[in-house]
């Protein structure tokens, strides 16, 4: 397959550009900074020697790899982010690769004792003798989602460069903005193209995910009154209290550290208050649709009662929804599950089907009409500073790819 240490050179040069998503940001591509990967992945796309090779005005990317037999094949996709999460900085990012890991704690950073250890992250323990990619301890490392990115332009650049693999139409999709549930919002799934894709954006070498959460953000917006505090008696309204009740009200145990599985959860993951208003940032996730609305109900509740106890309009609830459980998309054409299991199986990995507890692109482009299960792309403790991938992992991803590309085209022959 695709030389290690050229895979390597290819991640670091995508991790090491930073491309941080901006949730308070009302564009596409919601932060400048990621035309600057964007714009290099069309140039690296037209070298590698990939057709159609288009960015839009919103830095969505495609391109295709032509046919290479005679008979008809479905047309397929493989689609991964470029975009980082902004729940911890994605800038000045530092490889360190750690050649033939043996199994004991890795120190990421010395000066600040920042240790990636299996006695907190069991799951290194699986990877004795791999390549490891880690941070330096003070950034994020970006396999979510530069591991796919890398992963897909590999295959294709395998698949170039060895005619003798037959495979139909492949059309390819990288997207900006999906860490803040925007990656799909203006993907052009007609111009894509495709009968089905992949989105190369899971964790653990052998995940197969179609199903995920469903997913709303939440606003809750607390009004208070300041006044001089020694005159505030029977006056001030302090914001910050009524918002504590708030988050106090809502159950303790239903958060992501205390849910696994298929449990859901609230997710109170910003605060910003003073004296006259608080603002708190929530996310609400659930696999189940019936459990989904009933969270969403529980938070408009509470803001009702509570503005009933403090007898005037405190609390406000703004509730978007963001995604919905691609479940009810895929289980009509389970058929493209299957080649995927094929594939992975052909590659000797064992599968772990699981649902997935998070977000992607395809549980959107699933509802726009692109059914797309997710692969995994190899890497963990995605979002901080302990994100690792084994490079071992990256080169199944790639054999994965090629073998679905293979099976496609050999069930139409």
């Amino acid at each position: 397959m695709i030389d290690k240490q050229h895979l390597i050179n290819r991640f670091i040069s995508y991790v090491t550009v930073d491309t941080e998503s901006d949730p308070e940001s009302d564009t596409t591509p919601s932060s400048v900074k990621q035309w600057d990967l964007a714009n290099a992945l069309v140039d690296e796309l037209k070298r590698i020697g990939m057709q159609e090779v288009t960015i839009d005005e919103n830095a969505y990317i495609m391109a295709t790899l032509p046919s290479n037999v005679t008979h008809e094949v479905p047309v397929i996709g493989f689609i991964s982010h470029f975009d980082t999460s902004p729940d911890f900085t994605g800038a000045n990012v530092s490889p360190q690769i750690i050649e033939d890991y043996d199994g004991n704690d890795i120190v990421l950073n010395r000066e600040q004792n920042i240790v990636l250890s299996p006695d907190d992250f069991e799951d290194l323990l699986l990877y004795k003798g791999n390549t490891l990619i880690t941070t330096d301890g003070t950034t994020l490392l970006g396999a979510d989602d530069k591991a796919g990115i890398a992963e897909i332009i590999s295959a294709m650049e395998y698949l170039i460069d060895h005619p003798e693999i037959k495979h139909g139409k492949i059309r390819i999709g990288f997207t900006p903005d999906e860490e803040i549930g925007r990656g799909a919002h203006k993907f052009d799934v007609e111009k894509f193209g495709a009968d089905w894709a992949y989105t190369m954006d899971g964790s653990q070498i052998g995940e197969l995910e179609y199903e995920n959460f469903n997913a709303a953000g939440a606003v809750v917006t607390v009004k208070g009154k300041i006044v001089h505090p020694g005159y505030a008696k029977g006056k001030m309204i302090n914001s910050m209290y009524i918002a504590t009740d708030y988050i106090n009200s809502l159950p303790r145990l239903e958060t992501p550290e205390h849910t696994e599985d298929r449990q859901g959860f609230f997710h109170l993951h910003s605060i910003n208050g003073e004296v006259d208003g608080t603002k708190l940032q929530y996310i609400i996730r659930d696999h189940n649709k019936l459990h989904f609305e009933a969270r969403k109900e529980m938070m408009l509740k509470l803001a009702k009662d509570l503005n009933s106890q403090y007898e005037r309009e405190a609390v406000s609830v703004e509730i978007k929804d963001q995604y919905f459980n691609m479940r009810e998309k895929i289980e009509p054409v389970m058929h493209i599950v299957e080649i995927a299991e094929k594939a992975m199986k052909r590659a000797g990995i064992e599968l772990i089907i699981k649902p997935i507890r998070g977000g992607t692109d395809g549980s959107q482009l699933s509802f726009m009409g692109l059914p797309c299960p997710n692969i995994f792309a190899g890497g963990h403790n995605f979002h901080g500073r302990y994100e690792y991938v084994p490079v071992e992992s990256m080169l199944k991803a790639i054999e994965v790819i090629v073998n679905i590309a293979r099976e496609v085209a050999s069930q139409k022959e």
